[in-house]
């Protein structure tokens, strides 16, 4: 996984918006995506009794809202270790399979 200071202004944008999203909601992850036009997405896990809804999840349904066809990358900050084969399935299925995905704990250090 690259260190922080090799990715491109864009990618440590996601994480910076993934950070700052996962720290003001407090949710367990944090997640932004950049689709094909360059738009970004930034969104937190929902655990509501009546919804759950990974962060990944709340990003592709935004892009997916907005009008997107596809992503350019993906990052997802938060104590898991591994992406969960829903949400690795969910960007498989909106982007296909060359998307990077890229994980970090917390505070944005990548894995």
């Amino acid at each position: 996984m690259p260190e922080q200071s090799e990715l491109s202004a864009e990618d440590r944008k996601l994480v910076t918006l993934a950070r700052a999203t996962r720290a003001r909601t407090g949710a367990a992850e944090g997640a932004a995506v950049r689709d094909l036009d360059g738009r970004t997405y930034a969104a937190a896990t929902v655990d509501l009794p009546s919804l759950q809804v990974s962060a990944i999840g709340v990003c592709v349904a935004m892009a997916v809202a907005s009008g997107s066809k596809g992503l350019e990358a993906v990052v997802v900050l938060g104590e898991a270790q591994e992406l969960s084969a829903n949400d690795l399935a969910v960007v498989k299925e909106f982007a296909g399979e060359d998307v990077p995905v890229l994980l970090g704990d917390p505070r944005g250090n990548l894995r």
